[in-house]
């Protein structure tokens, strides 16, 4: 399984938010724009704090088997590999959705913030980006804590 690149998570991040901002600009000279939902930053922070959760979990069980403490309860390989999956799936996917509220809370402040309802669409869609870069952050995390370390007597061991 190949770790996450924080480049690529940053190039889907601004390829999203061009692309929602030349669609939010687009879609304004049509007619209404479409809202924000409350929502959406709320069930990024939830994402977000699953992730950390499992992460910090796993973290205490692995350190717990290191120590050889009496009644440590091991970490399934299989559940593992599961949460560093789920991990980077949250992560890829936070940062097409953060890019894409992203570019449309900078289409909202360049337009100008002179309606209630514009600024608050602004709030929540800057709400919306930290929220998904928290679920990224959680995913990155969850995987450092989860890396095997690397074999040096294997040739194909990116150590040699």
């Amino acid at each position: 399984m190949r770790q996450m690149r924080i480049g690529v998570l940053a190039g889907l991040f601004l390829a999203a938010g061009v692309l929602a901002w030349a669609g939010a600009r687009l879609w304004d000279t049509v007619g209404t724009l479409p809202s924000v939902p409350v929502a959406a930053p709320v069930v990024l922070g939830v994402i977000a704090t699953v992730l950390f959760a499992t992460a910090l979990s796993m973290r205490a069980r692995l350190a717990a088997q290191r120590q050889r403490e009496q009644d440590a309860k091991g970490v399934d390989p299989l559940m593992a590999a599961r949460a560093v999956v789920l991990g980077q799936a949250s992560a890829y996917v936070s940062a097409l959705v953060a890019g894409m509220y992203g570019g449309f809370g900078l289409f909202l402040v360049i337009d100008g913030l002179d309606y209630a309802t514009r600024r608050q669409q602004a709030v929540y869609a800057l709400l919306a980006v930290i929220a998904g870069w928290l679920v990224i952050g959680a995913a990155l995390f969850l995987e450092r804590v989860l890396k095997l370390p690397d074999d040096e007597n294997d040739p194909r061991s990116p150590a040699s």
